[in-house]
């Protein structure tokens, strides 16, 4: 199951997020996912392992297990590299052991203090707040990532963590329209307005933390999970499915492209098994019903600024 994006590429519906997954640990799950049928991988240069990630796509390749075509990869410019972007994406080409790019993200909207191509720092001055780069635009940042397009390197481009007015404005000054804007969205953080503005305006929106982030982002943020809420374990046992299986499913049907992360083969399989159920329209107006507007990825607390503010 895919979408079409803007650009005339289909996207699959789910795929594989990478983040906090290392060594031959995301190297095995990048190989089983693949085998369990994913064929959608999210990746990022600050993810900090681009080069397992292409050692795995590598091996596929090579062994026959997949084609390079029949894959969607997806990686993210970093914030310290909005000056340098050229570089940036051909960094991460060469990590990955790739030719091209399916779809290419601008990771945040803003640009940091430069550190050198690929090292993904988030230097802080010295009053402790992350170092700022005001002398690029989103503009200058958003007309290179065009050339990249222009120039074979990646075929698709993107945004990530853009509210409307941010989408707003790059679909007013780009000369190729935004394939994704890739946000935070799940049953308690649900962005209805964003969503409908993206998909309106011919933006398709990526599900990042489609789960809520679940136990990594308690540990790392302290968050709540949804996964807990009545109404999704209602749903659970109404439909014979897990909860994460419900918000999956509902991020898929409100026309979202869902990326779970896990690092568990288990839930690997449970994350890909939600095509042989469809959830009612009332049963989707009831998990709407929940919403608590509840960011749980909340990078400010690393940054020494909370950039939502």
């Amino acid at each position: 199951m895919a979408i079409t994006l803007n650009s005339g590429f289909k996207m699959p519906i789910i795929g594989l997020g990478v983040w906090r997954i290392q060594g031959q640990e995301i190297k095995d799950l990048v190989l089983n996912s693949i085998k369990l049928g994913y064929r959608h991988f999210d990746c990022a240069a600050d993810y900090k392992n681009e080069p397992e990630v292409g050692e795995a796509l590598k091996e596929a390749f090579d062994s026959g297990l997949v084609k390079r075509e029949d894959l969607f990869i997806t990686t993210k410019l970093w914030n310290s590299d909005h000056g340098h972007v050229l570089e940036a994406c051909k960094d991460s080409l060469k990590k990955l052991q790739l030719d091209y790019l399916d779809l290419y993200l601008v990771h945040f909207p803003v640009a940091t203090r430069h550190t050198g191509v690929g090292t993904t720092d988030s230097v802080k001055g010295e009053d402790g707040v992350l170092d700022i780069d005001t002398t690029i635009s989103l503009e200058t940042t958003w007309h290179a990532m065009e050339g990249l397009v222009s120039s074979g390197l990646v075929r698709s481009i993107g945004i990530s963590n853009y509210d409307i007015f941010l989408t707003r404005d790059c679909l007013a000054y780009s000369k190729i329209k935004p394939a994704v804007n890739q946000i935070e969205t799940h049953p308690y953080f649900q962005r209805d307005n964003l969503v409908k503005f993206c998909q309106k305006h011919g933006v398709s929106v990526t599900a990042h933390t489609p789960l809520g982030g679940a136990a990594a982002n308690t540990e790392w943020f302290g968050s709540v999970s949804c996964l807990d809420d009545q109404v999704l374990k209602g749903l659970s046992a109404k439909y014979k499915k897990t909860t994460a299986q419900i918000a999956l499913r509902w991020g898929i049907q409100r026309n979202t492209v869902v990326i779970p992360k896990t690092s568990k083969l288990e839930r690997l399989k449970e994350n890909f098994d939600v095509f042989d159920f469809e959830l009612s329209k009332e049963d989707m107006e009831l998990i709407g019903s929940i919403d608590k507007k509840y960011r749980t990825n909340t990078p400010g607390i690393f940054w020494g600024i909370d950039l939502y503010a």
